[in-house]
């Protein structure tokens, strides 16, 4: 399901279909943009590739060697600040947020970089760890697209029916007009 899911996200970006990854979701994001536009053809994640020459994911570094798997997770509210310029920060109204965390994998960081330079922009960050909370693609540039956002924590946990997380709203508005004007 893995190589479908990355697949999915390809025909998203290449189609400018609205995509919103959440945790792995975002992490499959890093894969597939690792692969098809660094052109890492090996890029993966340490999930579900311990071999890979490139892992694009890896399990954070402060919770190697730890084998009692809930001590791994990182688990609960944590902070996170929003770029200025990005989709996020729209979509927010504020510099730094919170959200709710649960997982055990993040982005490799030393790749951070090479990801930006193709222009994925990585519009959230933790600020004492500089873990990569959240990432988009611009509306204009070589990789433009409408409406395509990943982001590392579950903003479902703080979503409701009445009162939708903010980046839920968007995400409906965009797949709606996206569909008006196909």
């Amino acid at each position: 399901g893995i190589e479908g899911m990355i697949c999915s996200i390809q025909y998203a970006r290449e189609h400018k279909i609205p995509y919103l990854g959440l945790c792995l979701g975002m992490q499959l994001t890093i894969v597939e943009f690792a692969r098809n536009v660094l052109g890492l053809k090996d890029a993966h994640s340490h999930e579900f590739n311990e071999n890979t020459a490139n892992p694009v994911i890896h399990i954070m570094p402060d919770k190697e060697g730890i084998t009692d798997l809930g001590g791994t997770l990182r688990l609960g509210s944590y902070p996170c600040i929003l770029d200025e310029h990005s989709k996020a920060y729209q979509l927010y109204g504020y510099k730094q947020i919170e959200e709710r965390h649960r997982h055990r994998y993040e982005v490799n960081n030393t790749l951070l970089a090479a990801l930006e330079d193709k222009g994925l922009v990585v519009s959230g960050r933790a600020p004492v760890t500089d873990l990569c909370e959240m990432v988009e693609l611009p509306k204009e540039g070589p990789n433009a697209h409408p409406w395509f956002v990943g982001c590392q924590f579950h903003p479902e946990f703080t979503s409701s029916p009445r009162i939708g997380h903010p980046l839920f709203t968007s995400f409906v508005q965009a797949a709606i007009d996206s569909k008006a004007k196909a």
